[in-house]
């Protein structure tokens, strides 16, 4: 059976659209299956194509199809059934915060739903540090937020390293509220989309002047140890941003929750 024969119970693979045979090939044919589930190549229900064809299909040995079938398994995109072979789970039980998977929703959700739903975790989770920050912030904390809003306010025509100092400001804040999980948690989601033009939006100067309008009335909140005005300030100031970075008026927007 060749590559583009299709077998029993899955769908014909074409071969991958590699320029050059990469170095490793394991992690090359784990993110090309984890793009083809993620993008319907292989629905949820069906399976993958058997080892002989995905070892023609990438020219790889059963060794390396093996390793990439086990990686899948543990991001929770297939599970491997007894006589029934390597079957593609439901999204539903797919690890969202595993860096493939996330990079490849996003690339494919043309609703934008998928940022929605992570400015949406964002939001809870920092909205809750802050207002534990205004509980709990000692004094170098809070002189570092200013300072931070302060350099901002000049940085506003240098998009690059405003959003630099942006950063710094959101983790200072978590970094006060002693909450490590929450922390671990936003970093992991916005290293996912930290260089997504989908998620940053258009770099502009009125968008960092109003952004750091919002950094400064967080600031201020924490500041005044006033833990609810601090928490409804990042709300707020998640929410707008977001909002105008999406810049998508005629798609639903659901971030009232």
């Amino acid at each position: 059976m060749t590559a583009s024969q299709e077998s029993p119970g899955s769908v014909p693979v074409p071969p991958p659209a590699w320029v050059r045979r990469p170095a490793s090939l394991g992690k090359a044919v784990t993110a090309e299956l984890v793009e083809r589930i993620v993008r319907g190549v292989h629905p949820p229900g069906t399976s993958l194509p058997p080892e002989p064809v995905l070892c023609e299909t990438f020219s790889v040995s059963r060794t390396v199809v093996r390793e990439a079938v086990k990686i899948l398994q543990e991001k929770g995109l297939v599970q491997v059934r007894q006589g029934a072979g390597t079957m593609v789970t439901p999204p539903t039980m797919w690890d969202m915060l595993d860096e493939l998977v996330l990079a490849a929703t996003i690339d494919m959700d043309e609703s934008l739903g998928i940022l929605d739903d992570l400015v949406v975790t964002r939001r809870l989770l920092e909205s809750d540090m802050a207002y534990l920050a205004a509980r709990v912030a000692d004094e170098e904390s809070i002189e570092r937020l200013r300072a931070l809003v302060d350099r901002m306010d000049e940085l506003v025509d240098d998009h690059v390293t405003y959003a630099d100092h942006d950063r710094a400001f959101h983790d200072t804040i978590m970094l006060a509220s002693g909450n490590r999980i929450a922390r671990g948690v936003v970093r992991a989601l916005e290293s996912q989309v930290i260089n997504t033009a989908r998620y940053m939006g258009k770099p502009e100067r009125a968008l960092c002047v109003a952004s750091n309008q919002g950094h400064r009335r967080i600031y201020e909140r924490i500041a005044a140890h006033d833990p609810d005005g601090a928490s409804e300030a990042m709300f707020t100031h998640i929410t707008e941003a977001w909002l105008v970075r999406r810049n998508a008026p005629s798609a639903p927007v659901r971030l009232q929750r």
